[in-house]
């Protein structure tokens, strides 16, 4: 990892003494107590200006946090996923207005609720199926479990909806999750939720493979992601990060220790929304791919259109018109969604630093990334906190990256 540094700062723009600040910022966070340790990253113009680490990745262990840990990175699997649908897309299996019920019958004529308890739901019939831009918009009227915010939340526990934990099969959870009502409409609100997981189902349906295989074969695998899978590599647990909450005594308490963790042995269902574990430079491969309009050393994985189109805001407004006025951390107003990620609309309305067109999406250890084409610049933050906003960490560590912009 430590030869990606291949660049002074000032030689693409970015100030050292300013970029330096976010050294000062992830010690401080350990020396405080607030995390364990943290990996930070900053890629621009085509070089790694930042690289740095700071704590440790197992307490217990003393196992020093370095850039070469290996991290579980949650809903940023999302964007992968979403990659792979597309390049179905791209040989035209299905088109994205199409209602995903014409792959998978168990979704036609889903029915929506509209009140009641959990004992007894009140639904109306949806007044149209999920479609391909649904699911990967966030706008399909799924939900999670963990959500614990409505009856459909809770039927979703009872019916064992959980792709991260399930002991089945992929294609066993997502047709359980067919037979139960939605939230929403389908296109009418912003809910995160399941529809990635169910994306990866589709993926499978459509290409023919297991989505794992799928998934490693035409993206993991060519882009060089060594250390990224729904497993932690063999032989390599010793660099797996211990993952961490805040107590109620305000200290960090482990929640998943990894010499023990499920992360070490093959998982029955693969959660394209959440089941992943990489690298601080595996990722930045996917992340330079993205920058690169689909193309990383001479390999082609989607057109330069498709990409576009990706980082395009697909909403009627920003998420906080689609019911979400918040984020994580963050207000989301002027942030929209595209296609797999979060879409910078207006930095002013959202109150931080940006650009507009950047693309951007976290997971629930706290970890982070976003990809700002205009600035050719990529960011990454790599720590094990759950949940992701215990701290306001990403706003943090934007604030940092774009004030040592210089040119």
């Amino acid at each position: 990892m430590d030869s990606l540094m291949t660049t002074t700062p000032k030689q693409v723009g970015l100030c050292p003494q300013r970029l330096a600040r976010i050294d000062t910022w992830r010690d401080r966070l350990v020396a405080e107590g607030r995390l364990a340790g943290a990996t930070t990253l900053v890629f621009r113009r085509g070089q790694v200006a930042h690289l740095g680490s700071s704590g440790l990745a197992d307490l217990a262990r003393g196992t020093p946090m370095t850039p070469e840990t290996i991290h579980r990175i949650y809903s940023m699997t999302k964007p992968l996923t979403s990659v792979a649908i597309m390049m179905l897309y791209e040989e035209g299996r299905f088109q994205l207005d199409d209602p995903i019920s014409r792959f998978m019958p168990g979704f036609a004529g889903q029915r929506v609720c509209t009140g009641g308890a959990r004992g007894k739901l009140e639904t109306l019939p949806a007044m149209r199926d999920i479609t391909f831009r649904d699911l990967l918009t966030h706008t399909s009227g799924l939900t999670y479990g963990f959500m614990q915010a409505t009856a459909v939340d809770a039927l979703y526990r009872e019916h064992g909806i959980d792709f991260g934990g399930a002991e089945t099969s992929l294609g066993e959870v997502v047709e359980a999750l067919a037979a139960l009502p939605l939230i929403a409409e389908p296109g009418t609100a912003w809910n995160y939720s399941v529809s990635t997981d169910v994306l990866g189902h589709l993926v499978a349906v459509l290409s023919g493979q297991p989505f794992d295989r799928f998934l490693q074969d035409r993206l993991i695998g060519p882009l060089g992601m060594v250390d990224t899978g729904f497993q932690v590599p063999d032989g390599q647990g010793a660099r797996f990060a211990a993952n961490y909450a805040l107590g109620a005594d305000r200290f960090l308490k482990l929640i998943d220790d990894p010499a023990t963790s499920r992360y070490l042995a093959p998982r029955k269902v693969h959660s394209g929304g959440g089941g992943l574990v990489s690298t601080a430079a595996d990722y930045l491969r996917f992340c330079r791919m993205l920058l690169n309009k689909g193309e990383l050393d001479g390999v082609r994985y989607l057109g330069r259109k498709t990409i576009e189109l990706m980082m395009t805001n697909h909403l009627r407004g920003d998420m906080a018109a689609m019911g979400q006025p918040r984020w994580s951390e963050s207000t989301a107003e002027g942030i929209g969604f595209g296609l797999g990620f979060s879409v910078t609309l207006d930095p002013a309305r959202a109150q931080i630093l940006g650009t507009p067109g950047e693309c951007a999406w976290g997971g629930a250890a706290s970890t982070a990334f976003w990809v700002d084409p205009a600035e050719e610049m990529a960011v990454i933050l790599l720590t094990q906190l759950m949940p992701s906003y215990t701290w306001p960490l990403r706003r943090e560590l934007r604030v940092l990256s774009y004030q040592a912009v210089i040119d």
